[in-house]
């Protein structure tokens, strides 16, 4: 197989994959031809350099490598969507982000940390949207169940690892977070065509 035909064949498999792929899986497409790791990466590392001044960038993040749209192409790819993105609550705001920078943790910390209740509804809408998902149980009496974010939740927002989650410290970064959040629904930015985007979800 030449170098060539190995750039043709990972372009078309990240261009129509409906979710990032890894290293892994995108070794087992070339069965039977056995391509290290190493190898992928330094064509990825090509991919990459080729399509820099397109509209799409070939990026790593959680879950594996994606193409998605570039920021600046952003506002226009929003005209042809007709649905509006779910605004949430700031009360499942704040719980998401309790969950993000401080996990794992049990809802007992969550209410801690806000000084009210969290509702049932809200835990249950953030599992539903694959965002957090339950680590394990805290020993202590009655158990209760610990919370972290997913996979997805980083890949929605573009992230390789719950490190490269910014400061949030005032506020207005809350409604950064807000924003970012919202911007993963309005439009597929995790893949490019066909894949028809990323649904929106309910609003709270």
């Amino acid at each position: 197989m030449t170098e060539n035909e190995i750039q043709r064949i990972l372009e078309a498999l990240l261009l129509c994959a409906e979710q990032p792929l890894s290293i892994q899986q995108m070794r087992k497409a070339f069965d039977p031809f056995e391509l290290t790791a190493d190898t992928i990466k330094k064509h990825l590392a090509t991919l990459a350099s080729a399509w820099q001044d397109k509209g799409l960038a070939l990026v790593q993040v959680a879950g594996g490598w994606r193409f998605q749209s570039r920021s600046d192409v952003q506002p226009y790819l929003l005209r042809l969507k007709e649905d509006r993105p779910a605004r949430y609550s700031r009360a499942t705001l704040e719980t998401l982000a309790i969950i993000a920078w401080r996990q794992p943790v049990t809802r007992g910390d969550i209410e801690d940390i806000r000084g009210v209740s969290v509702s049932t509804q809200i835990i249950r809408t953030l599992e539903d949207r694959g965002w957090i998902e339950v680590l394990g149980y805290r020993d202590a009496p009655g158990r209760p169940a610990l919370f972290g974010t997913t996979k997805q939740f980083l890949d929605d927002l573009g992230l390789r690892s719950i490190q490269d989650l910014p400061a949030l410290d005032t506020p207005q970064d809350l409604d950064v977070f807000q924003q970012s959040l919202s911007d993963s629904q309005k439009i597929n930015t995790e893949q490019a065509p066909p894949v028809s985007g990323v649904e929106a979800a309910e609003k709270i």
